[in-house]
């Protein structure tokens, strides 16, 4: 979409850009909780240590960090005896499925207890919250209502089927509830279980240099620098100077995945130049065992100006602290200095954790600006929502190509499009998932997830939990990294769903 308008010269209108803020915030948001509570917090919580918590010792730490109003002992014995009953049933569910009593815990029970009661609180709060996301966007992930030019979604307040009074009322709501849960539940729990953990600050610190391409424009142009979260990269850890992201230092590395460039393996393209080919002539990938000598991952390798770069929220509040943000240096300091640690934590498998966290709180309070700057453009009477006057293929360019940057929650995702007579002559994206855990290059330059698993101590090999906790900390989506089809239809695999 913004690659297209890039390539097309489009500038959408502020409603659209407006809307499109606020699809992107609620879904950092409630993918950021989503992420830490049920994707993450069982490498670090253990379920079944809850059983001997005292409830009104849980209650205790729980009003001493919060005032959030779910911190009874009553409440917190109804959540004891809830998993007591599945544990005695056996049917632990979604946590039946890990190294419950794994030395690497180190929680006390009270504190278990207490993060497992949020796990549950979150299922319900998350719900509501993407709602916003549903409002405008249709559908959660993937919105629907994005098209060229800006959004499909009308904005008029005098319409039932439109975006009207009732719609800002019902997202004030919604916002005012994900920010009191951030701000009460999420960052205090992280304040109370990383002093636990905080010799995972000197562990998984990756390759150290952290690219963003900014998000949440502040106006319509296609890849504007006026950006709330501002564009940058950081280079080996060093927060005193953010240099400027030029896409046209990106390339893509097949040395070691299963795919062929037409000239050559050991080349690097750029994206608008890029080949997404299985046409790999050795034998099939050995997914019994790994030969990281040869080819062995699905995963492209991009790189910035020949380096590996790690995107994402902890480059995004690193790219921002650097620049100067000031509410993220006010919430990154404060963090830091409840935690009694410096920013050289930051660079690790807690700074990540961390990160994520301050990012959520940020994005939150920024959510009802948003929403008021949508109400004062009804209010005046502007109620556009697409460039639309200008739209007739048949005036574009015989040929055009552009890009467009984004920041999904993951991290930086670009798009590099080439038209030619009004038809796609290629196409090509670089995700985040592709950026962290991308295979090492022509160089032999690993990629995040490999670079930050170096010096990880293992207890148990067989239940490596410690791997988990650094590679969870990036957020991991191969599904998103990896953009494989046949165009044979031809069954690649088959999952069973039970």
């Amino acid at each position: 979409m913004r690659a297209v308008e890039n390539a097309l010269g489009i500038t959408i209108p502020d409603n659209a850009r407006i809307i499109r803020n606020l699809i992107s915030g609620i879904q950092y948001v409630q993918d950021h909780v989503v992420h830490f509570y049920h994707l993450h917090a069982l490498d670090w919580v253990d379920i079944v240590s809850t059983l001997k918590a005292d409830p009104s010792k849980t209650s205790s730490l729980a009003q001493s960090i919060s005032d959030w109003q779910k911190s009874s002992t009553s409440y917190f014995k109804g959540v004891q005896d809830k998993l007591k009953a599945f544990v005695d049933r056996g049917q632990l569910g979604p946590f039946s499925n890990a190294y419950w009593g794994h030395p690497a815990y180190k929680l006390p029970p009270e504190a278990n207890l207490m993060a497992v009661a949020h796990y549950l609180e979150a299922l319900d709060w998350q719900r509501d919250v993407i709602k916003i996301q549903a409002l405008l966007g249709a559908k959660n992930p993937h919105a629907q209502t994005y098209i060229v030019g800006g959004m499909s979604i009308p904005v008029d307040p005098d319409s039932q089927n439109a975006l009207n009074a009732g719609s800002i009322a019902f997202m004030n709501g919604l916002a005012q509830k994900a920010k009191d849960f951030v701000e009460k539940v999420y960052i205090p729990d992280i304040l109370a279980i990383a002093p636990f953990y905080l010799d995972w600050a000197g562990y998984g610190a990756g390759v150290g240099n952290f690219l963003s391409y900014g998000q949440f424009p502040h106006d319509t142009v296609s890849n504007t620098d006026n950006l709330y979260l501002p564009r940058g990269i950081i280079l080996n850890k060093n927060l005193s100077k953010v240099h400027p992201v030029d896409h046209q230092k990106i390339t893509e590395h097949v040395t070691h995945s299963w795919y062929e460039y037409s000239d050559g393996n050991d080349k690097a393209k750029h994206p608008w130049d890029g080949e997404t080919n299985y046409k790999y002539t050795g034998p099939k990938p050995p997914y019994e065992f790994l030969d990281t000598d040869e080819k062995y991952s699905w995963i492209k390798a991009p790189r910035y100006d020949n380096k590996s770069m790690e995107v994402g929220p902890l480059a995004r509040m690193l790219v921002a602290y650097a620049s100067g943000h000031k509410r993220v240096q006010e919430v990154v300091n404060s963090v830091l200095k409840k935690l009694g640690v410096g920013p050289a934590a930051l660079f690790s498998t807690l700074g990540r954790i961390a990160a994520r966290g301050i990012e959520t709180l940020v994005i939150a309070e920024q959510i009802p600006v948003w929403i008021d700057q949508l109400a004062r453009n009804m209010d005046k009477g502007d109620l556009k929502i697409h460039y639309g006057e200008k739209w007739d293929p048949s005036e574009w360019p015989s040929e055009a190509q552009g890009y467009g940057f984004y920041e999904a929650p993951r991290g930086s995702l670009g798009h590099w499009v080439k038209i030619k007579n009004q038809k796609i002559q290629n196409y090509q994206c670089v995700v985040p998932g592709t950026w962290n855990g991308s295979p090492r290059d022509a160089q032999g330059q690993r990629g995040p997830y490999e670079e930050a698993l170096i010096g990880t101590p293992v207890a148990n090999p067989e239940q490596p939990i410690e791997i988990l906790r650094t590679v969870h900390s990036f957020d991991p989506c191969m599904a998103c990294a990896v953009h494989v089809i046949d165009i044979h239809g031809t069954e690649v695999t088959r999952i069973k769903v039970v």
